[in-house]
């Protein structure tokens, strides 16, 4: 291990982890309010930060028309995700209600592979570096820190924003969930369908509105994640990141899709700090690894809820 480079890792794992987490988020929402396993989730990221950069100004695909600034292109997009979302509930996953749960995954499956065929066609194959951002990549902040490499911990400024954007919009989104009566509605659904509908609630109208916030929180993440790394078809791969980090929170928990993206930003990170070349090259597997033994000890995850059948 490069000790001196593990501040500096620490904190680059916590912040790119504040990401991972937002998106876990709309995963775990869309579990608890329908028990459907989104596999479509991380191609939703994609397809709004694709929006955002097109609304922005992307002269090569007839963005030029909008020539939005940042804020106003990501509410254009975050609109259009919405109602994507309540597209995609409606018209694809209400009528596979009372299917087998491995028919809707199938779907999920289908619907990702859908959405990357239609990104492909409307805003081309290649990666856009033109992703608008109010930071340039000189733009750092650097910590004073005795025992860290150069005694200088060193972050870029996007990411720290990118982390303060993501905790705020974490944190709406639970007080949302726990605090408002539509929440509260989202809440009952999650817990029992059939008790939920006894009482009055609307459960097709909880769904429809879970997968529109659930395409919000998708475009947020996306917006985050290009303001870093850029737009790319491969932004979708983030699901691959997100899905461990929602299983060693626990399926049903918003604290531990939280916990779990922190958990999950920070390995890969530390990872990063070994000497060993073939070791760092693993990063990607590391989120697995840890997923793996937290399974063993807590099947559940961290924050799950362990539920016993009475027979």
């Amino acid at each position: 291990m490069n000790w001196p480079l593990v501040p500096q890792q620490v904190m680059t794992g916590i912040l790119n982890g504040g990401t991972i987490a937002l998106i876990a988020l709309g995963i775990v929402l869309i579990f608890k309010a329908s028990e459907v396993y989104n596999f479509a989730h991380g191609h939703l990221v994609m397809l709004g930060a694709f929006l955002t950069w097109w609304f922005a100004g992307a002269e090569e695909r007839g963005g030029e028309l909008f020539n939005l600034p940042l804020w106003a292109a990501t509410l254009a997009a975050v609109a259009m995700a919405m109602l994507l979302g309540l597209a995609i509930e409606r018209f694809i996953l209400r009528p596979m209600t009372g299917q087998p749960v491995l028919a809707i995954i199938l779907v999920t499956l289908g619907l990702a592979q859908f959405i990357e065929g239609g990104a492909s066609i409307l805003f081309g194959a290649q990666p856009k570096s033109n992703f608008p951002t109010p930071f340039s990549p000189s733009d750092v902040i650097r910590i004073p820190f005795p025992g860290a490499f150069n005694d200088t911990i060193i972050l870029k400024q996007s990411l720290v924003a990118s982390f303060l954007v993501a905790a705020v919009a974490s944190a709406l989104f639970i007080l949302f969930f726990q605090y408002t009566k539509t929440g509260l509605a989202m809440r009952a659904t999650a817990e029992n369908h059939d008790v939920a509908q006894g009482v009055g609630i609307r459960v097709s109208r909880i769904f429809a509105l879970s997968w529109a916030i659930a395409g919000v929180i998708a475009t947020v993440g996306g917006v985050l994640l290009a303001t870093v790394t850029g737009v790319s078809l491969n932004m979708a791969t983030v699901v691959l990141i997100a899905f461990p980090a929602v299983l060693l929170g626990g399926l049903e928990s918003f604290a531990g899709a939280i916990v779990g993206g922190l958990i999950v930003g920070l390995s890969q990170a530390l990872v990063q700090a070994s000497r060993n070349i073939e070791v760092r090259n693993s990063a990607e597997i590391v989120p697995y690894i840890l997923l793996l033994i937290i399974l063993i000890v807590r099947p559940e995850g961290l924050f799950g809820q362990k539920r016993i059948e009475r027979i």
